[in-house]
């Protein structure tokens, strides 16, 4: 098995794909492509062999490709049901793939003002973009309420106690989260701490 992804630090669906297999220990072979979008770049000729969407992630399992997060995470979780991806109780797997299309579809506004970069360290520009932005803000507050509610539920220290798909799909909120300085509660940092520790 292998994955075709960009580099993990700026590429929060190459992150994402890539936590679903490491965190729960399947094995697979890790193909970094370096991002470079212009027409006839390496990256967009070797993508293109496997991905006719020209987009990381993708996943190639005996010769079948496989791309976009949530379709890499449908077939991961049906091909390694004894990996528990998703929560075992069928409504806690309604309500993780819930918020798995959310993130998925949604926070454009947060996504765009704060781009993926697992090493920054930008708080005044996290203060400034926020005082700015009110969609940006309203976007945190509805991560950071869906958070919460989830931790209550659960207990932590993960959104559904232990590791599930939806931990990979926030995860790159957190460093967002982090990098940025944004303001969060403390139960939603210790679940940004636990995320970062995976």
């Amino acid at each position: 098995m292998k994955l075709y992804i960009g580099n993990k630090n700026y590429s929060s669906w190459s992150l994402r794909g890539w936590l679903m297999l490491a965190q729960p220990g399947i094995e697979f072979e890790e193909v970094k492509l370096r991002l470079e979008l212009s027409d006839g770049s390496p990256f967009k000729r070797a993508i293109a062999a496997v991905n006719p969407a020209c987009r990381v992630p993708v996943l190639v399992d005996d010769g079948f490709a496989v791309w976009d997060t949530l379709a890499i995470a449908e077939y991961l979780a049906e091909k390694f049901p004894d990996k528990k991806l998703w929560p075992t109780d069928r409504l806690q797997r309604a309500r993780a793939r819930s918020l798995c299309a959310e993130m998925h579809s949604g926070f454009g506004a947060l996504r765009s003002s704060f781009p993926m970069n697992i090493e920054a360290s930008l708080p005044e520009v996290g203060r400034r973009v926020l005082d700015e932005n009110a969609d940006a803000r309203k976007d945190l507050a509805r991560i950071v309420q869906m958070w919460t509610q989830q931790l209550d539920a659960s207990g932590g220290p993960l959104l559904f106690g232990d590791f599930t798909i939806a931990d990979a799909f926030f995860a790159p909120v957190c460093w967002r989260i982090t990098g940025y300085g944004l303001p969060a509660p403390a139960a939603v940092q210790r679940y940004i701490a636990a995320v970062q520790a995976l």
